[in-house]
């Protein structure tokens, strides 16, 4: 029977203290369900969509492990390795570990790059409980003879499918093969694609599965909504939805290029409305002091990509807009994902150009449904129709009526045609 409440989870009474402090009372799916099988030594391939609770379902376990069986980690080592692809979701998980580990007196550390190595290697001088980890930087110190990994008991490899998207295949399968093979491994991952199933054969031992939710399937209350306007009138358009928005409320905004990210923040800060931008060409201490102001809430726009974003988990976002269709349709469920946190409600509200429709038709195939059309703001339509690209006709084959094929029906027609390689974000 799955528990309905932490209380009925056997966590060690230090982590119950830390989750009534914090009001928590009742475990999400993907929480009761994995950590009964983790705290029971099982191998794990957990699947859940963003915003579910995926880290707590790994960490309390962990932390309970950690607690009921206690000791000294090597010198330069760690008893629990967490591999997370982008440094804000690592700055996200030592949080947590923060949060439910307060009474346990647990020590772990942070390494990512971006900033210097000395303090992390410092940190890990004396060995800690739990490190946690980008591949790249984690490369470089075991390269250089800062971080063994021989003392690894419990390994998490979070995001997969992030870390595959983002070329860390490799990388992951070198920091694999110097664990011991004595351990316990732990998968998490939005999607299961052919590749992850694939990687966690190689990897998991015996493991068991969870999936909470199809693995395409949206937040379930958030509303999304699809803009069909020329590249132009995109950033007027913006401006009224941010403006809507009310006191308190929050909003990311994605672009599928840095360059873009930069000038979309710049273009709304200059219209009255506070805004900064996030990317891989900033500094981890910008992106730090960005991301952190905008948790509490005195930054309502946040300015991001794809890579940037993920990890970002603020329950006041209440509007995403996709100003650039993502070319990965897979990207679309992870950023309004950034909203309808924790079963909250949201909005997702997508501008589609012209030359962005086969992109849309992929998303709608991906999430197995056709978003609906923005009412308020359907007036685009005509502007949109008339820039379309008139289709090639067969043979007999009748002229488009006067105005331009629907969006939808064009974009279909389309299909086939390559896409633009995807940018790096």
């Amino acid at each position: 029977m799955t528990p309905d409440t932490f209380e009925a989870l056997p966590l060690a009474a230090p982590i119950q203290r830390a989750l009534s402090e914090r009001g928590y009372t009742h475990p999400s799916p993907i929480q009761a369900q994995s950590i009964p099988l983790i705290l029971q030594g099982r191998d794990l391939l957990g699947c859940a969509q963003t915003g579910t609770g995926k880290t707590a379902a790994f960490s309390l376990p962990i932390l309970d492990a950690l607690h009921r069986r206690p000791s000294t980690p090597r010198p330069r080592s760690a008893r629990v390795l967490v591999l997370t692809p982008t440094r804000e979701l690592a700055t996200q998980v030592g949080k947590s570990l923060e949060t439910y580990g307060t009474h346990l007196g647990i020590r772990h550390a942070l390494v990512y790059g971006g900033v210097g190595q000395n303090p992390q290697v410092n940190a890990l001088r004396k060995g800690v409980d739990v490190l946690v980890a980008c591949p790249g930087r984690l490369l470089d110190l075991i390269d250089q003879r800062h971080i063994d990994l021989s003392g690894v008991e419990f390994f998490v490899l979070d995001e997969v499918d992030r870390m595959l998207d983002m070329g860390f295949l490799r990388d992951v399968k070198r920091i694999v093969s110097l664990l011991p093979a004595r351990r316990q491994s732990l998968f998490f991952s939005a999607t299961l694609a052919p590749p992850i199933v694939k990687l966690a054969h190689e990897i998991l031992r015996d493991p068991a599965s969870v999936s909470i939710e199809p693995e395409v399937t949206t937040a379930g209350k958030v509303e999304q909504r699809v803009c069909f306007i020329s590249k132009e009138n995109k950033r007027a358009l913006l401006m009224d939805h941010l403006r809507a928005q009310g006191p308190g409320e929050l909003a990311m905004v994605f672009s599928r290029t840095k360059h873009g990210a930069n000038k979309l923040a710049r273009q709304i800060a200059d219209s009255g409305i506070q805004a900064e931008a996030i990317h891989g060409n900033r500094s981890q201490a910008q992106r730090d002091r960005t991301l952190d102001k905008f948790r509490a809430g005195r930054l309502p726009v946040l300015v991001a990509t794809d890579v940037a974003a993920r990890g970002v988990d603020v329950k006041a976002v209440t509007l995403v807009v996709n100003f650039d269709l993502p070319n990965e349709p897979e990207a679309y469920v992870h950023r309004i994902g950034r909203t309808g946190r924790a079963g909250a409600a949201g909005n997702a509200v997508s501008y589609c150009s012209p030359d962005e429709r086969e992109y849309l038709r992929d998303i709608e195939k991906l999430i197995r449904r056709e978003i609906s059309i923005d009412a308020a703001h359907d007036w685009h339509l005509a502007d949109f129709q008339k820039m379309a690209v008139p289709q090639p006709r067969g043979k007999g084959q009748s002229a488009p009526a006067p105005g331009g094929d629907s969006p939808r029906r064009s974009s279909r027609r389309r299909r086939g045609r390559g896409r633009p390689a995807s940018a790096r974000s």
